[in-house]
C-alpha cells in the first residue's frame, strides 16, 4: 500500500501542528454539557416507596448513527411503572438525532418508535447488513428488536424476527459467533420475577430494602443465532452456552484467548461468572473456573455487574474489569495468556478504592490519550442505608494508569466527579467527532449526563472498521505498532452495562508522532495490514472482498493484500 493512503487529503500543514503538541502532563477531564446539547433525559424507575428489585437495576443508553448522516444519535430505554396496566400511559423510549453538530434534538415519535415496556438496556447493531443501525431494547418482559428503515424510521419486528424473550433480560450484545457471516444476539438473563406480585424483603430493623438475589431463582441466558434472512433461532443448549445458576447482568463477547474466535464472558450477581469459550463452528465450554475469572482471588462470588475490557499491560490479551456490589471491590482479571486470568486487583491500586462503592458501567479506554488505559466507573447503591455507612447516591470514579498501578484521579476530572448520583448505564461515543471518547452516564431519576472530554491530549487515531457482511465491524481486531509500542483493541460485542458503545477504536500514543503500522484481523479470520498511517486523524478502514476482487475506489489508493483506509474526519 501507498505509504499515506490513510492520509492522503491531510493538509501538512495540520499534520505538522498536531506532531507539536507539548508532553502530557495532566490527567483526563470532563465538562457536563447534556443541557447544551439539548440532551434532556431521566430513567423513571416507577419508584413505588416499596424497594422493588426491579427498580434498582435500569436503565441504559446506546450511540448510534440512525439516519447515516455521519452524526452520533443517542438512544435511551425508559422505565415506568413495571406492573402497569396501562402500557400506553408510560413514558416513550428516547430518541436523539444529532440535527447539527452539537445540537440533539428528540425524534422517537417521528421516528417510529412507541416502545414503553420497562425498559433495561441498549444493544446496537446494523443485523441484517443494510448500512443502517438497528436497536436491540432489553426489558423486564418481552424484549424489542427495532429494525432501521433507511428512511430515518423504524418498526418493531421483534415477533416476526424471533427475539421476543419475556424474561427479565439486562445486558445484551451482538456478535458473530458460529462464523457464518451473520451477527448473533446473546442475551443475559437475571432472575424469576413476577411485576405484578413481586417478592417483599424486609432487613433486620423491618426497614424495607431491595431483595438479596438469593432469594430468587436464577434463569437462564438466551443466544439468538441468526438464519441470515432477518431471522433468528433461540439455540442455548445446542451450542453449549448453559451453566447453572447464573444471574447475568453484564455481557462482553471478544477474542480472549487470541485464537481468533469470540468468546463470551458474563457478569452474574452473587453466582460466579461465566466465560463461554469458542471452539468453532458455534461451539463452546464453559470454563471461567478453569481460566481463572469466576470468582475472585480469594475464591469468592461476587456481585458483579458491568464489564470493561482492554488491554492494560500491553501484552496483546485482553483484560476484564468487573464493578461490583459494595464491600467486594471491583475485579480487574489480568490476561495472563495460555495461563488464563490472575485477579490483580489490588496490586495494581484499584481495590481499597473502590470498597465503599457499588459500581455499574464502567468502559477502559484512554482518555486523554498518553498511552495509557483509563477507567471510568458509574456507581449507585440499589437501596438508602445512611444509616449503616451506605449511601444510596454515590460519585462517579475515574483511575489513571501510571504504571505500574492505576491511581484515583477522579479530584482532577471535573465538577462531575463530585457529585452523588445514582449511576447505571455508561456508553462512550465520539459525539463531536473529534478523536476522543465522550461519555453518556444514565442516572436513575435524575437528568442523564453527557461528558465532553476536554483532556489535554497526546497522539491518537480513531478508526471505524467496515467488514464484509458487518458494517459496525463487530470483532474485528486492530494491533498498532510503532517502533517497540504494540497497542491492541477489539471492537467488542456488549461490553458496559446495559448500554452500547461507539462503533470505534481510538488508539492514544502519548508524545509518539508517529507514521503507525495497523494489523488488522477481520472478523471472519482474515487478516490485512495498512503500513505508514498518519497520526491525529480519523480513518476507515473497509475489508476487500474475497477473491482479489477491488472494492470499488472512492479517492483512496489500496495495495494487494491491505485493507482499504480513508481519511474520514476532522482532527484536533
Amino acid at each position: 500500500m501507498a505509504p499515506s493512503a490513510a492520509t492522503a487529503s491531510k493538509p501538512a500543514a495540520e499534520r505538522s501542528r498536531a506532531q507539536s503538541k507539548p508532553r502530557l502532563t495532566t490527567f483526563p477531564r470532563f465538562t457536563e454539557v447534556a443541557d447544551e446539547l439539548g440532551i434532556r433525559f431521566s430513567y423513571a424507575n416507577g419508584v413505588s416507596g416499596r424497594s422493588l428489585m426491579v427498580e434498582a437495576s435500569g436503565g441504559g443508553a446506546g450511540w448510534l448513527d440512525f439516519d447515516g448522516d455521519g452524526l452520533l444519535d443517542l438512544y435511551f430505554c425508559q422505565g415506568g411503572n413495571p406492573a402497569t396496566d396501562d402500557p400506553a400511559a408510560e413514558p416513550n423510549d428516547q430518541l436523539f438525532r444529532q440535527v447539527e453538530p452539537g445540537r440533539f434534538v428528540s425524534v422517537a415519535e417521528v421516528a417510529g418508535i412507541d416502545e414503553r415496556r420497562y425498559g433495561q438496556g441498549v444493544a446496537i447493531a446494523d443485523y441484517d447488513d443494510d448500512g443502517f443501525d438497528d436497536i436491540f431494547v432489553s426489558n423486564v418482559g418481552p424484549d424489542t428488536l427495532l429494525k432501521n428503515q433507511g428512511d430515518g424510521t423504524y418498526i418493531n419486528v421483534s415477533r416476526l424476527s424471533g427475539v421476543s424473550d419475556k424474561l427479565w433480560t439486562t445486558s445484551a450484545a451482538w456478535s458473530d459467533l458460529d462464523g457464518d457471516g451473520h451477527l448473533d444476539l446473546y442475551v443475559c438473563n437475571y432472575v424469576e420475577y413476577d411485576p405484578y406480585h413481586p417478592i417483599l424483603c424486609y432487613g433486620a430493623t423491618g426497614k424495607q430494602g431491595t431483595c438479596h438475589p438469593k432469594h430468587l431463582a436464577a434463569v437462564p441466558d438466551e443466544c439468538y443465532f441468526s438464519r441470515g434472512d432477518g431471522t433468528f433461532v433461540a439455540a442455548l443448549d445446542q451450542h453449549g452456552l448453559t451453566a447453572p445458576d447464573g444471574k447475568g447482568l453484564g455481557v462482553v463477547i471478544a477474542d480472549l484467548n487470541n485464537d481468533g474466535l469470540p468468546d463470551i464472558y458474563v457478569a452474574n450477581d452473587t453466582t460466579a461468572n461465566f466465560l463461554f469459550i469458542n471452539q468453532g463452528q458455534g461451539r463452546f465450554v464453559e470454563s471461567a473456573n478453569f481460566l481463572g475469572c469466576a470468582v475472585s482471588g480469594e475464591g469468592l462470588m461476587q456481585a458483579s455487574m458491568g464489564i470493561a475490557l482492554g488491554d492494560f499491560d500491553h501484552n496483546g490479551w485482553l483484560d476484564l474489569y468487573c464493578t461490583n456490589f459494595t464491600r467486594e471491590g471491583n475485579t480487574l482479571y489480568k490476561n495472563l495468556g495460555t495461563a488464563g486470568f490472575q485477579d490483580v486487583t489490588g496490586l495494581v491500586g484499584l481495590y481499597a478504592p473502590t470498597l465503599t462503592k457499588l459500581g455499574f458501567g464502567t468502559w477502559m479506554a484512554d482518555f486523554n490519550q498518553d498511552g495509557h488505559e483509563d477507567i471510568f466507573i458509574t456507581n449507585g447503591h440499589v437501596d438508602d442505608w445512611r444509616e449503616r455507612g451506605d449511601d444510596h447516591e454515590m460519585e462517579p470514579m475515574l483511575f489513571s494508569f501510571e504504571g505500574p498501578r492505576f491511581v484515583n484521579c477522579s479530584a482532577q476530572a471535573g465538577e462531575f466527579f463530585s457529585r452523588k448520583l445514582i449511576g447505571r448505564g455508561l456508553a462512550c461515543g465520539d459525539f463531536d467527532n473529534d478523536g476522543d471518547w465522550d461519555l453518556c452516564v444514565v442516572h436513575q431519576n435524575l437528568p442523564a449526563a453527557i461528558l465532553r472530554n476536554d483532556s489535554e491530549r497526546g497522539h491518537w487515531l480513531k478508526i471505524r472498521c467496515q467488514a464484509l457482511g458487518n458494517r459496525r465491524g463487530i470483532g474485528t481486531r486492530v494491533v498498532l505498532r510503532q517502533g517497540d509500542k504494540t497497542l491492541t483493541q477489539e471492537l467488542a460485542g456488549g461490553v458496559s452495562y446495559c448500554s452500547a458503545h461507539e462503533a470505534a477504536l481510538i488508539f492514544g500514543l502519548g508524545t509518539d508522532a508517529g507514521p503507525v503500522d495497523l494489523e488488522i484481523r477481520w472478523p471472519n479470520g482474515d487478516r490485512e495490514t495498512v503500513n505508514g498511517v498518519t497520526l491525529d486523524q480519523q480513518v476507515v478502514l473497509r475489508q476487500r472482498p474475497p477473491s482479489g476482487v477491488q472494492a470499488q475506489s472512492d479517492g483512496a489508493s489500496t495495495a494487494s493484500g491491505a485493507a482499504r483506509a480513508e481519511t474520514e474526519g476532522a482532527t484536533r
